[in-house]
């Protein structure tokens, strides 16, 4: 089954050359899930049941571009990653990326090396921020709370999957429950391996 989903940044846009698009492409107008929202937003329902919807091998989700779809390149591999142990198919129109093709994989692939280059420049520069502050006689304890830049930081290392809360925190110097303070709400617990706030 064909499974369509479009975003807009804001309600005053028109997703109708999205939809068009996707009719094209063979998705029936019922199986097309529209977010009024920007990229940035963590929270988008309707790309929470295009994914729901689309939860049978050989299903495929259909976009017309990449960045309709994720908030970052981590978002994307991790969404990419979801979507294929799921056997469901990406299939984005503009872009020419089909994931049920061996092309279509290796373009995609090409993403995973760039999430990790990201991944690693984020840790690097969150020890380098780290070391400078040492450096500066800043070695006073942990803080309480992370600037926007270390929030945000935090937050791509959790979506990435490749961290756990307690190695974030090790990296930021700040305790677990700092962190769990600043992860988007909807993000948290759906990791199988995730430990609650509470938990030892």
């Amino acid at each position: 089954m064909l499974i369509g989903y479009g975003r807009v940044s804001t309600a005053d846009q028109n997703p109708d050359h999205q939809v068009d698009a996707l009719m094209r492409a063979g998705v029936t107008p019922d199986n097309i899930y529209i977010d009024h929202a920007s990229g940035a937003k963590a929270s988008r329902p309707e790309l929470d049941k295009a994914l729901a919807s689309a939860n049978r091998d050989g299903d495929q989700l259909v976009i017309t571009r990449l960045d309709r779809l994720g908030r970052s390149v981590l978002h994307l591999v991790t969404l990419g990653a979801d979507l294929r142990e799921r056997g469901v198919g990406l299939v984005v129109l503009e872009q020419g990326i089909d994931t049920t093709t061996m092309e279509g994989r290796a373009m995609f692939g090409m993403l995973s090396v760039l999430a990790e280059l990201q991944r690693e420049l984020i840790v690097a520069n969150t020890r380098d921020g780290l070391a400078a502050a040492r450096a500066r006689g800043r070695t006073g304890g942990r803080r309480p709370k992370l600037t926007p830049d270390q929030a945000r930081h935090a937050q791509q290392l959790y979506d990435a999957g490749n961290h756990t809360v307690q190695r974030i925190a090790d990296l930021l110097q700040v305790p677990r429950s700092t962190i769990y303070g600043h992860l988007n709400k909807e993000s948290i617990g759906r990791r199988p391996t995730d430990k609650g706030p509470m938990q030892a």
